[in-house]
């Protein structure tokens, strides 16, 4: 690992990158089990792929561009993102 990643991404209501540039990364992405409800993904064919925050929802991606992965819930919920580049 090169570079540590650390980030907070507070959700909107329309969909919005994880990065606002390109960052290639191996990293947990993780819901709030604080969220007043589920963040949404957007998946490969473009539809919405749910992710429970009631339960602490996180999975580990190896080598993703951050810019590519968007996400929307509700406002004032949040999304993190740890790992290195």
């Amino acid at each position: 690992m090169k570079n540590f990643v650390m980030l907070r991404v507070d959700l909107t209501e329309e969909y919005q990158p994880l990065s606002k540039q390109s960052l290639v990364a191996s990293v947990d992405i993780n819901t709030s089990p604080s969220n007043a409800g589920p963040v949404f993904f957007r998946g490969t064919d473009g539809k919405d792929v749910p992710w429970n925050s009631v339960c602490h929802e996180w999975h580990r991606f190896s080598r993703v561009d951050l810019s590519e992965i968007f996400v929307k819930g509700t406002f004032g919920d949040v999304v993190t993102v740890v790992g290195g580049t």
